[in-house]
């Protein structure tokens, strides 16, 4: 298992464009792809609702979490897409 924190730079944060962003990239990785946000919530990246339900905020600092076969890649890509502003 592998994890990061990253800030969300989107200007209206996680909404469905960018968040269908992220799931799509998501699902391209065998791993379980989730994120810890507000405390001990988590959410599965790799779900469209999931990730609209986090309400995650521009600005606001997530954790990935990544684990299974191909983590090392999953994060690296992930935290790439996200601080490339996930197509915004």
């Amino acid at each position: 298992m592998v994890s990061q924190k990253v800030k969300i730079k989107n200007p209206t944060g996680l909404h469905l464009r960018p968040a269908g962003v992220l799931c799509k990239n998501a699902i391209d990785y065998d791993s379980i792809i989730t994120f810890k946000y507000g405390g001990e919530n988590i959410a599965n990246a790799k779900s469209v609702l999931s990730v609209l339900g986090a309400c995650v905020k521009s600005g606001d600092e997530i954790e990935l979490i990544c684990e299974g076969e191909d983590e090392d890649a999953a994060l690296q890509g992930i935290i790439e897409l996200i601080e490339s502003g996930l197509g915004e």
